[in-house]
């Protein structure tokens, strides 16, 4: 006689980490909830995963429903399931991030009415968050600040053509320090991986600088080497 075994139930969520430059500061996507628990607060987009849903779809849904964005490439980093970090039940959530340079094309139009507001907030003056979306977002930075040491990641923040100094600022950002402007330019251009354009910045009331490119291609003859600061 076959053995029917019990179905079982479980409940995941997930919850976004996405990180955006908008040449200026380094900035964390928050909606405001407009449901309980926690209604009115704070929090990085999320929700359940549908029964019928793969993890990154899901991912992709809710990043959509909640702040209206599409097309964007999330990576997943890691697992939170302690069992009193949901008041309703344990429900154990995957954290996906992303970098993306801030522009006109990211506006944020929330479509469903879970979150009142979607609005990019810099990470020096974060409100108090809901759930435990603060040790996700500080695990997410965690993870930003080892990559951005090995992988070419600070190129996904800014436009196609920057500066050295942008660039420096965006290192400077994610690392939380400073960094000496000599040794990084002499750093950073012996990788080999940018491409200085004969063009320089304009609009700007103080002198222009050197545009440049980074070099996918030398980058991938170079893919491996760490970039240490």
């Amino acid at each position: 006689m076959e053995q029917i075994l019990p179905h079982l139930d479980s409940v995941f969520s997930i919850d976004c980490v996405l990180f955006g430059f908008d040449g200026k500061e380094l900035k964390i996507l928050l909606i405001e909830r407009n449901e309980e628990p926690f209604k009115d607060w704070w929090a990085l987009p999320g929700n359940i995963v549908g029964a019928d849903e793969s993890l990154d779809q899901s991912a992709a849904r809710i990043l959509y429903e909640l702040t209206g964005l599409r097309g964007i490439y999330m990576e997943q980093y890691y697992a939170f399931g302690d069992p009193g970090r949901h008041p309703q039940g344990r429900v154990i959530t995957l954290a996906y991030y992303a970098l993306i340079r801030l522009g006109g094309d990211k506006d944020l139009r929330p479509v469903s009415t879970y979150a009142k507001q979607a609005n990019w907030l810099p990470i020096t003056s974060l409100p108090k968050l809901a759930f435990d979306h603060q040790k996700i977002y500080d695990k997410g930075l965690e993870k930003i600040k080892r990559r951005i040491k090995h992988q070419p990641i600070a190129f996904e923040l800014l436009p196609e053509k920057f500066t050295l100094t942008q660039l420096q600022h965006v290192y400077e950002l994610v690392l939380g320090k400073k960094l000496d402007k000599r040794n990084f330019r002499k750093k950073i251009v012996s990788f080999g991986v940018l491409k200085e354009l004969d063009e320089k910045q304009k609009g700007v009331s103080y002198r222009a600088a050197t545009l440049y490119k980074f070099d996918k291609r030398k980058y991938a003859k170079l893919f491996g080497k760490e970039i240490s600061f």
